[in-house]
């Protein structure tokens, strides 16, 4: 499987479509973090029995349904969700200064640096978390570590769309990122699955032992440098912005006056903007639970092994790289809100799928690839449809906006999985707590009308 840039038409097409292969090696690299740690790997590694205390695992008997198990798997799967959910409120505080102050600084760049690379510390560091009940924390605490510069990362990033397209083919660019991302996925996936992790059961070629999960560790650890590498090319290809006037900018503090002035003049100048802001942040905080406790669900309620899991990751990327470049260009055709919409009906319909399909893998890989279908064109047709409304100049503070809204909301999916799970002592019923956050965004999305910003 392969993809090519989007072709751009003009004198600029040289220069422009080696921008845009730059920009989205960015999201081929990030799904090191995407994939690897949030979704398949590490998240499943924390929701596995190693992090149990071990008497409760003996007294089992290999037993997965016994009660003091599942009680346990769950407890953590709790702890994790409130872990994210801290993180998510810090997101919320900080983005959209530190992307406001990134458009005036003309630093769009060295930030994206900055933020990439502190990501890719706390990916390596997890190579130190060891399989036991007493390094749960340390686990969870670099997952929320990590989930808060790559969304800090994302708000530069983001905003560089309008640098590398044009309003023409924006949904193509933004699709091309997103379809980038999941090969990326998917080539990683594999380089894991074969090197690290092993076939079935049993180490990979290397022949790394599985005590204490070092299988891995050491994949996450050489997923970390996957990330390194694949995100030097935006830095080195992709033209800085210039900086505004010195009068303009402030100071970290006083941005936050800034900020409020942006938010009230969109209130009186464009509702629209604020609408999407408030309707795009409830369904992307479901479509965050669903990376985040798809796998632990897939672990805990159907039985997957880290192999299996794997699998299903592989053929998940294949889907969702696929279907996020064709509605790449559906939104350059009949707009991005349409293909928002469409999707989230999708994610609703196979999420809720997930209560009424037993016990048995099969209906999981059903379900779980027709959500995979859907998630991607989302995201993508998202980004799309704020760089057509954000006003020239103003990208990193909107989208800083975009990440603040989404994470004012982020304790959203992860308290409602941890809550229905919490309550009914069953991993799977954690799926409705995020389906019912879907739902309410695409309610949310129903009155907003795509109309463009302006901002004095």
């Amino acid at each position: 499987m392969s993809a090519s840039a989007p072709k751009i038409d003009g004198s600029e097409r040289p220069s422009r479509s080696r921008g845009v292969l730059a920009w989205a090696l960015w999201d081929w690299g990030s799904a090191a973090f995407n994939a690897v740690v949030t979704t398949f790997v590490f998240s499943t590694f924390l929701a596995s029995q190693l992090f149990v205390d071990p008497e409760i695992v003996a007294a089992a008997a290999g037993d997965a349904k016994d009660p003091a198990l599942v009680a346990a798997l769950a407890g953590n799967a709790s702890l994790v969700g409130w872990a994210l959910a801290i993180a998510g409120v810090l997101i919320a505080v900080l983005a959209p200064v530190l992307g406001q102050r990134s458009d005036g600084t003309g630093r769009r760049k060295l930030w994206l640096a900055i933020n990439t690379g502190i990501v890719v510390l706390a990916m390596a560091a997890m190579v130190f978390v060891v399989g036991a009940p007493e390094y749960l924390i340390l686990g969870a605490t670099l997952l929320a570590v990590g989930n808060i510069f790559f969304e800090f990362a994302g708000v530069n990033y983001n905003a560089m769309l309008v640098q590398v397209s044009t309003k023409e083919n924006m949904g193509r660019v933004s699709g091309f990122g997103w379809g980038m991302g999941y090969v990326g996925g998917i080539v990683l996936l594999i380089i894991l699955l074969v090197g690290f992790i092993g076939l079935v059961s049993s180490p990979g070629p290397l022949g790394i032992t599985t005590d204490g999960g070092l299988h891995i560790r050491l994949a996450v650890l050489a997923s970390a440098l996957w990330f390194g590498v694949f995100a030097i090319p935006v830095l080195l290809r992709v033209p800085e912005i210039p900086a505004r006037e010195a009068q303009n900018r402030v100071g970290f503090f006083r941005s936050y006056v800034v900020l409020a002035g942006t938010i009230k003049k969109l209130w009186h100048g464009n509702r629209q903007v604020l609408m999407f802001l408030v309707a795009s942040a409830v369904f992307r905080d479901g479509l965050a639970g669903v990376f985040t406790f798809g796998a632990i669900i897939a672990a805990q309620v159907f039985g997957f092994s880290s192999s299996q899991v794997l699998y299903f990751a592989v053929a998940a990327n294949v889907v969702a790289g696929i279907s996020t470049i064709l509605a790449g260009r559906l939104d350059d055709a009949f707009g991005p809100k349409r293909v928002i919409m469409t999707s989230l009906i999708g994610l609703v319909v196979a999420g809720t799928a997930v209560l009424f399909i037993g016990d048995a893998q099969i209906g999981f890989w059903i379900a779980g690839l027709i959500l995979c279908m859907f998630v991607g064109p989302v995201q993508s047709a998202s980004r799309s449809m704020l760089a057509r409304i954000t006003p020239e100049g103003r990208e990193g503070e909107i989208f800083g906006l975009y990440a603040t809204t989404g994470r004012a909301v982020s304790f959203l999916a992860p308290t409602l999985f941890a809550l229905f799970v919490g309550l009914s002592g069953d991993t799977r019923l954690g799926i409705l707590g995020i389906v019912i956050v879907l739902l309410v965004g695409l309610v949310l999305m129903l009155p907003v009308k795509a109309k463009q910003a302006v901002i004095e």
